[in-house]
């Protein structure tokens, strides 16, 4: 029993000893670590605010604050441990043989992260713009290192990793897209008037000031009638709302003309045209 208790004296004597000296030092360091932290957190934070105020674009501002609280949060770790007494050369030559290991590992998500970075760096696209890409289309959202965020018409969010980005046809057609009709008419029906007619409803529905001015005319002929192409650009958040109005709008104006669409089969169409076939809508 009075081993015991002397075995317990002891180590609380060790514990109060241990106390004393390193006491202090541990506390202190610790403060310094969450302090450090939160500074990291806020300047990172302030750097973003300030590249934005300065018309830096949101996505390369948001990257920058990032960079600079990462930055700052190992510096921090750094100091910490060095006031913990660990010596961090060996910890440097650890995570540096790691890193060699892991690069064949990760060698996907890590593509992932070289792209995000490319497109930041040399940003073919912003936040806001609408971009076409492996036929999925959207308004950018928001870009990481790892993969861009679009927001489709119908609120689906659409992710797409970076690496399935950087090196294909990239279409950004800015906050718009263009729509492309063809109608036919009985070929006794004047073209241009006709062109007018719907070039004149295209600019009356849609905001002809913020983007370029219709084009209507005669696309191609058909068997038995005339082709007319029309494109327009339209708002991409509301791009088959703004579609199927102006069709709507063509169809009725054309009624009042007393204009008749041709009614041709698809059969027609492939052996007379020379393009590709849709219907207006």
């Amino acid at each position: 029993m009075e081993q015991e208790l002397e075995t317990l004296t002891r180590l609380i004597d060790k514990g109060a000893e241990f106390a004393v000296a390193y006491g202090f030092q541990i506390l202190g360091a610790l403060v310094f670590l969450i302090i450090g932290l939160k500074i990291s957190s806020w300047l990172g934070g302030r750097a973003a605010l300030m590249c934005e105020h300065k018309g830096v674009d949101i996505t390369l501002s948001r990257f920058t604050g990032n960079v600079v609280k990462i930055v700052l949060i190992v510096f921090v770790l750094i100091a910490t441990l060095g006031n913990f007494g660990v010596t961090i050369a060996p910890l440097i030559a650890l995570a540096g043989a790691s890193a060699f290991g892991a690069t064949f590992a990760l060698q996907g998500p890590l593509s992932n992260y070289g792209a995000g970075l490319a497109i930041i760096l040399t940003r073919p696209f912003v936040v806001g713009n609408t971009v076409t890409v492996k036929k999925v289309s959207g308004v950018i959202e928001e870009i990481t290192l790892a993969a861009t965020v679009m927001r489709g018409e119908d609120g689906e969010k659409i992710t797409v990793p970076n690496k399935e980005i950087v090196g294909e046809i990239l279409v950004n057609s800015d906050a718009n897209r263009i729509v492309e009709s063809t109608l036919y008419v009985d070929v006794e029906e004047d073209p241009m008037r006709v062109a007018d007619l719907i070039r004149n409803v295209v600019q009356e529905t849609i905001d002809s000031e913020e983007v370029s001015p219709p084009l209507v005319g005669i696309q191609d002929f058909a068997y038995g009638g005339i082709a007319i192409g029309i494109r327009y650009w339209a708002p991409s958040s509301k791009y088959y709302q703004t579609r199927f109005d102006v069709n709507a709008r063509i169809k009725s104006a054309l009624d009042d003309a007393g204009i008749t669409l041709l009614q041709v089969s698809w059969p027609e169409l492939m052996t007379h045209s020379q393009t590709e076939p849709s219907t207006m809508g």
